[in-house]
């Protein structure tokens, strides 16, 4: 297939955040995407107002089909119909990038050229939900975007292809994010045109070198100030802007919002925000909360 022949596909689009749209766009300029499934608008804020998803936003802006369907399995009513409606789509390929749910087995065989994920690292390395945050905690000093195949297993298909990319000191995972998935968007269209054109062929994953990352819960922000100042100034990164980190003292929650390293390597907090307050430098809280200040000290 021509590139100027891409025009021509089919596509559907399984993604939730921010950093998914990228990849929607591109997609939308270059093929013709006939539906962007994500996941139902959440309350968000103090306020908890009902917002949708980011991919959401830009796909009604370009005119796409949504879909919000809060499960995809074909043992409830609602997965039903959303099989039927998506065969009858005929799709010649499904992208997902950050959908957030799995994708049923018997969805993958409806397109005609299969599923392709998006994933954020150098598979088999870092499968599962948090590539990037674990990359940034574990140190390494880059990472990279695969763009695969999708079979049952978990980030277990044929890669299509990949692209490095490195790690800056400061990044943190919002900031790694829109990197690696900018990245991931060119080389996405690339790779899918490169696949059905014939020009790039599949490539088994070697499992035996495989890791995995885990789903990321809000009590995984807890500093544990026993673990050293590098440890935990990447946690911070890692964690930011979501769920962040955070500690307790004298029964409060205390956030972590910005640290780093000094010179000498020691930890160096830079901004905090305490339960119920606005954010404030370090040097602010340690006047006004002296004793909880001294609680920070990490040798």
């Amino acid at each position: 297939m021509a590139n100027a022949d891409a025009h021509h596909l089919r596509i559907v689009f399984f993604g939730t955040p921010d950093f998914a749209v990228p990849c929607l766009r591109i997609l939308s300029e270059h093929t013709t995407v006939v539906g962007c499934v994500t996941q139902p608008d959440k309350p968000q804020g103090r306020k908890q107002v009902l917002t949708p998803p980011p991919t959401k936003a830009f796909a009604e802006q370009q005119g796409i089909l949504v879909w919000q369907p809060n499960t995809l399995r074909s043992n409830k009513p609602i997965g039903q119909e959303f099989q039927k409606k998506f065969a009858e789509l005929a799709p010649d390929v499904a992208v997902v990038v950050a959908y957030g749910k799995i994708i049923p087995k018997e969805l993958l065989s409806i397109p005609r050229y299969g599923f392709i994920n998006v994933h954020g690292s150098l598979l088999p390395k870092f499968r599962g939900a948090s590539p990037v945050q674990q990359a940034i905690a574990d140190g390494m000093t880059e990472t990279g975007v695969t763009i695969m195949l999708m079979d049952e297993g978990m980030d277990t298909g044929p890669m299509l292809s990949t692209h490095t990319v490195p790690i800056e000191q400061t990044d943190t995972a919002g900031t790694l994010y829109d990197k690696v998935y900018i990245v991931g968007a060119k080389l996405l269209y690339e790779t899918i045109v490169g696949y059905i054109n014939g020009s790039i062929h599949p490539i088994e994953q070697p499992h035996a070198q495989a890791t995995y990352t885990k789903i990321i819960t809000k009590e995984d922000g807890l500093i544990d100030w026993s673990t050293g100042a590098a440890a935990i100034e990447r946690k911070i990164r890692a964690l930011t802007p979501w769920p962040g980190t955070y500690t307790i003292c004298n029964g409060k929650r205390v956030k972590i919002l910005r640290a780093h390293l000094s010179e000498t390597k020691h930890l160096v907090i830079d901004e905090v925000q305490p339960e119920g307050k606005k954010p404030m430098s370090f040097t602010a809280f340690s006047a006004g909360y002296p004793d909880c200040a001294r609680t920070f000290l990490v040798v």
